[in-house]
């Protein structure tokens, strides 16, 4: 008995695995939901015509955009290149300046001030529809006076955050809302960069309903071939409606390989059903800002 229970238990793996092996990429459209147009590849080796080359060939057809400065932003928001290429903007107003602002935002009044001013200002794609990206390389700054006030902003405002922090600053910047995080939209950059274990980030997935994972340099997300660890299978099924995909391109070389950055989800969506990897790849995002089918 105790043999005839191996042999099927390595027959049952062995099927998974052709199944694993087997699987066909995701084919569908994309949205990008963590993407910068820093002012190194604007004013450098990245005009417009080139990153938008990149989206569209990629299969990229709406983008979660926040740049250092804000103007990578509003140039990708006010073109018409982006039209016709038929990527959707959706524009974020980032907190920086200068990456000297990474680690002081959260104590910085003017940071604050800059929110508001380019919030009256919106973009040639509409109105902001989020603030962030930001960092909190110390879970304990998430207390600071801008911090608080941010989150705040963002409840009343009915305007996403994109937060690249760990998970007890989540709960920490959750608790300055008024619904102490229930109707707070907030994207996790990363999913927890510092790599958050799955259980403790199931447990802020049912702890607040409106948090979204994105998940751009996620640790132990993928295993052996580019496909997705069993561990985030399992959690992504349970969540479908909870993550998002995302290029992070915070410096030149990500855009030089953006292609093959995109690729990788493919390889990876393709481990989902159907419907689960559309709603990763793409309606997840679209519909949270409103897009439609592509």
């Amino acid at each position: 008995m105790r043999r005839q229970l191996t042999r099927a238990a390595l027959a049952a793996g062995l099927a998974l695995g052709a199944l694993a092996a087997g699987a066909a990429d995701y084919t569908g459209p994309l949205f990008d939901a963590h993407l910068h147009y820093n002012d190194e590849a604007r004013q450098g080796p990245h005009p417009l015509d080139d990153v938008l080359a990149r989206m569209q060939r990629n299969g990229v057809r709406g983008i979660l955009a926040n740049s250092r400065t804000n103007e990578g932003t509003h140039a990708l928001a006010a073109s018409a290149q982006a039209r016709a290429a038929g990527v959707t903007v959706v524009p974020f107003v980032r907190l920086y300046r200068s990456r000297e602002e990474y680690s002081n935002w959260f104590r910085d009044e003017s940071i604050y001030e800059m929110v508001q001013a380019e919030l009256a200002r919106g973009t040639g794609a509409g109105p902001f529809r989020g603030i962030g990206e930001f960092h909190l390389y110390d879970s304990a700054n998430a207390d600071g006076p801008v911090a608080r006030k941010l989150m705040q902003l963002a409840e009343d405002r009915q305007l996403a955050v994109l937060a690249h922090v760990d998970d007890r600053a989540v709960d920490m910047l959750m608790a300055h809302t008024a619904s102490r995080g229930q109707r707070l939209r907030m994207v996790w950059a990363h999913t927890g960069i510092g790599g958050s274990p799955v259980e403790r980030v199931d447990q802020l997935m049912a702890r607040y309903p409106l948090l979204l994972g994105e998940l751009s340099y996620r640790p132990g997300l993928t295993c052996e071939g580019g496909r997705l660890c069993p561990e985030w299978r399992q959690l992504i099924l349970k969540y479908p409606d909870r993550f998002v995909i995302g290029s992070d391109t915070w410096i030149n070389q990500r855009w030089m390989y953006y292609d093959q950055l995109m690729a990788g989800y493919r390889t990876w969506l393709g481990d989902l059903p159907a419907d689960v990897a559309r709603k990763v790849a793409w309606s997840n995002a679209a519909g949270v800002f409103g897009l439609g089918s592509p």
